[in-house]
């Protein structure tokens, strides 16, 4: 079993997050097989402090270089898959506070239980911390309250009861997860779920309480970037399922305005890797 995370300059939690791991799942009770990082493109110290603590870290663009080079969360994430090994995967994202173990064992617990369930979601509250250190109840994953909720009971509902559509916590048999594609930015969870919606049912997805997820937060202008990803991501799947058609393409820029009042226009255009599956298929073809 593999625990996969991706990091992007989390010097400051990634360390504590891998030695609760190595500590309570892999030394105390061995469950753990593999303790992997992604290291998409960081500028800090993540990687070192990522090997001290007991983890494998590899370089994203180093996974499958004969690819062309992507950048984004879900890249991290699909090169995570392909380097690890385990035959369950756990993502879990790379800037929690206060991690505990039972983020891992509480997601491996539907799976190695009931051979039926292929992909499990986490469940949590997430605060808001403000500038003040004071946690605001109910007041964190905004994306997923203005963006992504609506989205997914609008055009499926029956992911509805997915508490954290966009949180970056869950496990899935690695057989399914090399089954469908992972966009490569912020829309790579809320594709995810759609995704495997289409390719296992309902039934096989399963989400755990995991009481509660601290963990840093982004500014406004840099969730509306996400927005708009995730809007894309939403699109896509339902030009692909055949329930939109467009006279053209969606635009793939955001226009967005400073405090200062200057327009800055952005481009949140996703590009999309394909099941890994298929990918190994061709090269042992070839």
């Amino acid at each position: 079993m593999s625990v996969v995370l991706p990091a992007r300059n989390e010097e400051s939690t990634v360390g504590d997050i891998i030695t609760v791991i190595r500590r309570e799942l892999v030394e105390r009770t061995p469950l753990v097989d593999e303790i992997l990082v992604v290291d998409s493109n960081c500028t800090d110290a993540t990687a070192i402090k990522a090997a001290a603590a007991g983890a494998r870290v590899v370089a994203q663009d180093a996974v499958l270089t004969h690819l062309p080079r992507l950048t984004g969360k879900g890249e991290a994430l699909w090169k995570g898959l392909a380097a690890s090994h385990g035959d369950i995967v756990v993502f879990v994202d790379s800037d929690l506070r206060d991690f505990g173990a039972h983020f891992v064992t509480g997601l491996l617990g539907p799976l190695l239980t009931d051979p039926a369930v292929h992909f499990v979601k986490g469940a949590y509250e997430r605060p808001l911390i403000g500038d003040d250190g004071v946690a605001r109840r109910g007041d964190g994953g905004r994306v997923t309250e203005l963006v992504a909720r609506p989205l997914i009971n609008l055009f499926w509902p029956e992911l509805a009861g997915f508490h954290q559509p966009l949180g970056g916590e869950y496990a899935a048999r690695r057989e399914v997860l090399a089954q469908v594609p992972f966009v490569t930015e912020y829309g790579v969870e809320f594709g995810m779920l759609v995704d495997l919606l289409d390719l296992v049912g309902l039934d096989a997805m399963a989400q755990v309480d995991l009481g509660t997820r601290t963990h840093s937060h982004q500014s406004t202008t840099a969730l509306g970037r996400m927005a708009g990803q995730i809007t894309l991501t939403a699109w896509s799947r339902l030009e692909r399922q055949g329930r939109v058609l467009s006279s053209e393409p969606p635009s793939r820029t955001l226009l967005q305005f400073g405090l200062d009042g200057r327009p800055d226009l952005v481009d949140v255009s996703v590009a999309e890797r394909p099941p890994l599956a298929s990918l190994l298929f061709e090269e042992d073809v070839a």
